[in-house]
């Protein structure tokens, strides 16, 4: 199993849970108001009067089968508007149960 942690300009939201339903992920927890910047040029999203604009970010986790499709269609999204800077992270990730007690 997988986490996958995505960052995006927020009103990138909808595109972004479009892939998301493309690969039948229903399962993710999201954060409305991100600030950051990107590590390659892209614009500060720090919610500023000078830097208006704010991130939202996505975690789900998911079988290891589906990443590379989701890493895909997210890197597809990313180049429609490179400057914004849509970013996916893949960490491995455990699902803890009553039986691991």
């Amino acid at each position: 199993m997988k986490a996958v942690f995505i960052s995006f300009y927020q009103a990138f939201y909808d595109e972004v849970i479009e892939v998301l339903d493309k690969h039948q992920i229903k399962g993710f927890t999201s954060w409305n108001e991100v600030l950051g910047r990107g590590s390659d040029g892209g614009e500060p999203h720090y919610g500023t009067h000078a830097w208006p604009t704010i991130n939202s970010a996505i975690i789900t986790f998911i079988a290891d089968d589906k990443v590379k499709p989701l890493l895909k269609d997210i890197h597809a999204l990313d180049l429609t508007a490179p400057m914004q800077g849509i970013r996916a992270f893949v960490l491995q990730a455990e699902e803890y149960t009553d039986k691991d007690v």
